[in-house]
């Protein structure tokens, strides 16, 4: 036989279904890596505005937000970072295993260092598949005058991409569950996930229970920001006591005072540590820091005996 030279050649109606299958041996896997990749979003922008190619607004608060919803059977991720353009979409969307992480440490490898772009394969997006009978995506880049896309897949390698409706930039990534992944959108099935996968990502990362409708809390007046949401304002009662005095007569005596307090949509909270503590000097953690990490990472009530702090 003859040498010969040629390049291999992939059917990708065969491809895709192992893709979606077999990537990943746990399917909930897919939290951490849609998660991924809005941090490389954010992180991508945060870059940007540092050399100078991009001018944050000043009240930008960089975020990962995660909706979940047992009626609609849906799973929402939310980033505010980069955005991508209908070339973008095309190009780290359309085309399988094409790495955006790679792409912009290529273009940047001289401005900026790598230490927080997570994603370096371009296969992460697909692992909703696993759980999805379709995946939509809406997105706005960062670069003046893009225009918002919309992309939606049913799981085959057929896709619609039209003009979209975002105003931001950012991208949502929506999954619509098929019937044996209705689990994930349960949102403490949710939170035990993104825990067990996402507790250091360097982006703060909030779940959203759609279905919950409006919580609220209630907070001294005086400690409400520019931030909260006021629903009402009300005296909260004082607490009192009865106690008896030297002649046997009894008096009422206030314990706690009467306070304004203000009810306010509830505030959200970070599933993550975004400063875990190996990213801090010894002298900057606390005894109950380092108990409390312990407690956190190994599922143990008990304390730990000693613990070694190591800088690398």
């Amino acid at each position: 036989m003859a040498n010969t030279h040629g390049s291999l050649s992939i059917n990708s109606d065969n491809i895709f279904p192992i893709i979606k299958k077999w990537m990943y041996s746990d399917h909930d896997i897919f939290y951490r890596e849609l998660i991924s990749n809005g941090c490389d979003a954010i992180t991508k922008l945060k870059k940007l505005d540092m050399i100078g190619e991009y001018e944050a607004p000043e009240d930008i608060e960089y975020k990962i937000d995660v909706k979940v919803s047992a009626n609609n059977k849906t799973i929402k991720i939310i980033d505010n970072g980069i955005g991508m353009t209908s070339d973008e979409v095309e190009q780290y969307i359309n085309q399988i295993a094409f790495s955006g992480a790679e792409a912009f440490l290529e273009k940047y490898k001289d401005k900026a260092n790598d230490d927080q772009i997570i994603g370096h394969f371009g296969l992460g997006f697909y692992s909703a598949f696993m759980v999805a009978d379709k995946v939509t995506i809406d997105t706005l880049s960062f670069k003046e005058g893009s225009k918002a896309v919309h992309w939606e897949c049913d799981g085959g390698t057929e896709y619609d991409m039209a003009d979209g409706t975002a105003t931001a930039p950012g991208t949502t990534i929506t999954l619509y569950l098929n019937e044996d992944s209705y689990e994930f959108a349960n949102e403490y099935k949710a939170r035990e996930v993104i825990e067990k996968y996402c507790s250091f990502m360097p982006i703060p990362i909030f779940l959203t229970n759609e279905d919950a409708g409006q919580l609220t809390e209630e907070i001294p007046e005086d400690e409400v920001t520019e931030k909260d949401t006021v629903l009402d304002t009300f005296i909260k009662d004082a607490v009192t006591e009865e106690v008896e005095k030297e002649d046997g007569t009894k008096e009422t005596v206030e314990k706690i005072p009467a306070k304004k307090m203000a009810k306010i949509v509830k505030r959200p909270v970070a599933l993550n540590d975004i400063h875990p503590l190996w990213t801090k000097h010894p002298n900057e953690c606390t005894a109950d820091e380092y108990k409390e990490f312990y407690r956190k990472v190994f599922n143990d009530y008990k304390e730990p005996l000693f613990w070694i702090h190591l800088n690398m």
